[in-house]
């Protein structure tokens, strides 16, 4: 068996196949997650990665050897999941998915009733029960199995944030990536007045045109060159198991995703007035202020979708957004989705009568944003209080993820990779100018 303790990350189960984790590595843990929580029926579904039936298949026994009732749900998007425990009353579910990674790995993203994440010391209990107890499994009485055909009744989901007679025959290109987005997407696109350019999406799970990570300026340059040749409104990036969208604006030019939720949470507040926004530690100010503006509550979070989803949970918020490209809806089982902010901005774009660059540009022209930046170190703890040392005498300090130093003009968030030995820099500034001279000076720390 291969499974190693380091597949188990924050939030998933991500690794090498089949190196650091085999079939019989996912059957260990689909088994160990029903035995450590007692599910009486969960759903299993896949992404498009090659590796991907054998590996489904093996959770599926896993589990079915623990004593659940699996319902299969094939190739789906990882938000298809999340709806198929919340619409249908299970206990949890498997999705078996390496999310953006590339072609060689393989995971898992684990949900209990409701579709709440698996994630911190419960994955460890499932962890340390799938390494220990893998030899001493016995054949049991098993589940019954029975499959589920969710598409329909999750575009049906999607389609119901927005007023479909309202999008103008907007031209779009969307890059599937050769993901999900592929397969997902074409129902839905089916029921909108849209001239979609649909590229990549043929799910493949060696990704023959580029790595589905749209965070990456590379992987995005192709449907922003896309968007510049067709004339196009729009452009979406769909990252490998499309649970997230990513957005460039009719000129060409990416937009950041703290911009992308700030503009959405306006839109959601015009369909629930004074409703609660959730943002993650490193977003612009742009959020807040545009969520305040609009008399809604705006409500400042931990980074990662489990500390989200929880806090929304805690709050009874109506949407959240991260700047990693995670968008978070009450109304879509608290769960984060891809193809919801899409057909979103889609309304917005209609409706207001004005391209993506217009609605963006006042954002652009106010706020500063250094994008998040990676740097390796040695000592993170050292590094992290270099950071405090030098910053703290000039704002305000909070410890609510890594450490934020607020000033009047610029604040900046120094935060550990969860899986990584690296420091991610966010900086934000009135001008450009103070922006990149606090960037500079954190950077000079953190590579000293």
């Amino acid at each position: 068996m291969a499974l190693e303790a380091s597949v188990f990350k924050a939030y998933d189960v991500r690794g090498i196949h089949p190196t650091q984790i085999d079939e019989d590595g996912a059957y260990a843990v689909g088994r160990a997650y029903v035995e450590e929580f007692e599910p009486k029926a969960i759903a299993v579904g896949r992404d498009m990665r090659t590796h991907g039936p054998a590996m489904a298949d093996a959770a599926i026994r896993g589990a079915l050897h623990g004593g659940a009732d699996v319902v299969e749900l094939g190739m789906i998007g990882t938000e298809m999941l999340y709806h198929a425990v919340g619409e249908l009353g299970l206990d949890g579910g498997i999705a078996v998915t390496a999310s953006h990674n590339p072609k060689e790995y393989t995971g898992m993203k684990v949900v209990r009733r409701g579709a709440r994440p698996v994630g911190g010391s419960d994955l460890l209990r499932i962890r340390d029960r799938a390494l220990c107890s893998f030899a001493s499994w016995e054949p049991v009485d098993p589940g019954e199995w029975s499959e589920h055909n969710v598409y329909p009744g999750w575009a049906e989901r999607v389609l119901s944030f927005i007023d479909v007679a309202s999008i103008r025959p907007l031209r779009v290109v969307i890059d599937g990536a050769n993901g999900m987005a592929g397969a997902m997407l074409p129902p839905v696109l089916a029921q909108l007045p849209i001239d979609a350019v649909c590229c990549h999406f043929e799910p493949d799970g060696t990704f023959p045109h580029h790595e589905p990570n749209p965070l990456l300026p590379k992987n995005r340059a192709f449907v922003a060159e896309k968007v510049t040749e067709e004339g196009a409104d729009l452009g979406l990036a769909f990252d490998g198991d499309a649970d997230r969208c990513f957005f460039v604006d009719d000129k060409g030019e990416f937009v950041p995703g703290d911009f992308i939720t700030a503009l959405l949470a306006k839109t959601m507040l015009k369909k629930e007035p004074g409703a609660t926004v959730i943002y993650d530690v490193r977003a612009s100010w742009a959020v807040p202020d545009l969520v305040e503006a609009a008399g809604g509550t705006a409500l400042i979070n931990r980074v990662g979708h489990a500390f989200i989803k929880q806090r929304m949970r805690e709050t009874d918020a109506a949407f959240g957004g991260e700047v990693s490209g995670h968008y978070y809806f009450r109304a879509f089982h608290q769960a984060d989705t891809g193809t919801v902010p899409a057909l979103l901005m889609l309304e917005l774009i209609s409706r207001e009568d004005r391209p993506l660059s217009q609605l963006v540009q006042p954002l652009r022209e106010r706020y500063f944003l250094s994008g998040e930046l990676n740097t390796p170190v040695d000592d993170i703890a050292v590094k992290v209080q270099e950071i405090k040392e030098r910053f703290g005498p000039q704002g305000e300090i909070s410890h609510l993820d890594g450490v934020s130093v607020m000033s009047e003009d610029w604040h900046l968030n120094v935060r550990p990779s969860n899986t990584e030995p690296l420091l991610r820099l966010n900086v934000e500034a009135r001008s450009r100018e103070l922006m990149e001279r606090k960037r500079d000076e954190a950077l000079a720390i953190m590579r000293a």
